[in-house]
């Protein structure tokens, strides 16, 4: 009687396991013989758990779009045509080149020869993709930061002109201070998102104005593509413009773009039509090009003694 007894339990053990452990035994009664059948099922790789379907038709709540910074001006006339949270302190991405560029002709020599640093050949995103110890022109460098928005030659001509970039950017300071541009602040000469480094659309406007006074600086920025070349010829690169406006709409000489994700996309354009000649600034523009054409085409309907109101 205790044999059988034995025997039953062992029975009602074994049955259990299979109901709470179903698939856990092999036909063998061995775990490790069907872990090991599992792994080559599934070849190694993790099991793949599915969504439920309720989950996948949820979305992930929409964060409120930041702010569009526009200011349309005529500079014949210098009416503001057209303005939306032009005072707003706002990231300015690579429209700070202009400022780099303004300090670098005002400071620097442009027939000088520059050697390009492997920090500055370190540069991050958009670049000409130069190498430590290339020697360049500066003329050079500067028509690729302001063509191409190039950041090596960016920073490969900041350093040149001051020695490095900390002190190229006290530079830009105080030049920002002098033309009267009290809203804005420089961390760097590229235009990468920094705590500190803000602009808006009106002092990028008053700054644009400026550098259009530059004879150099208001050829380089119209020119759709420029060659620059190593010192000892050996290497030569085609610096083609980002501003798509170039070649594309009547009048347009300039001026700059600038993208990165803290500013979104920007851009100064200068437009000369039909006895006009409009300045642009688009910052966080929601559909740059697009929203360029329309703006720009509104200005030159506008009757210029008009004031025209922004909410229209």
């Amino acid at each position: 009687m205790n044999l059988a007894r034995g025997r039953q339990v062992g029975c009602l053990i074994v049955g259990a396991a299979f109901l709470l452990f179903p698939g856990s035994l092999s036909a063998s009664g061995s775990l490790a013989d069907n872990s090991a059948r599992t792994h080559r099922m599934s070849k190694g790789k993790p099991a793949q758990v599915k969504t439920p379907a309720i989950y996948k038709k949820r979305k992930a709540p929409r964060r409120p779009l930041p702010p569009e910074g526009i200011l349309l001006k005529d500079l014949r006339t210098g009416q503001v045509l057209l303005e939306q949270n032009a005072d707003l302190s706002m990231a300015p991405a690579s429209l700070t080149k202009i400022m780099s560029a303004i300090v670098i002709l005002e400071e620097g020599d442009l027939d000088d020869q520059v050697t390009v640093s492997r920090q500055a050949a370190a540069a991050h995103k958009i670049k000409l993709y130069l190498k430590p110890g290339q020697v360049l022109p500066l003329r050079g460098l500067l028509e690729a930061m302001l063509i191409r928005s190039a950041n090596d030659a960016c920073l490969a001509a900041v350093e040149h002109v001051s020695g490095d970039e900390d002190s190229f950017v006290v530079k830009m300071n105080a030049k920002a201070a002098a033309i009267g541009l009290t809203r804005t602040h420089f961390q760097n000469a590229c235009g990468f998102d920094m705590p500190d480094h803000f602009s808006t659309a009106e002092d990028l406007a008053r700054l644009t104005e400026y550098a259009m006074g530059h004879e150099t600086f208001a050829s380089i920025v119209r020119e759709p593509a420029a060659v620059i070349r190593t010192a000892d010829q050996r290497k030569k690169y085609v610096a083609r413009t980002t501003n798509r406006l170039l070649g594309t709409m009547d009048g347009v000489i300039g001026v700059k773009t600038g993208y990165t994700r803290g500013a979104g996309r920007c851009l100064i354009a200068v437009v000369t039509r039909d006895g006009r000649e409009l300045l642009l600034v688009l910052l966080n523009a929601r559909a740059r090009w697009w929203r360029a054409h329309e703006l720009i085409a509104y200005g030159l309907r506008a009757p210029a003694p008009a004031t025209v109101s922004a909410s229209r």
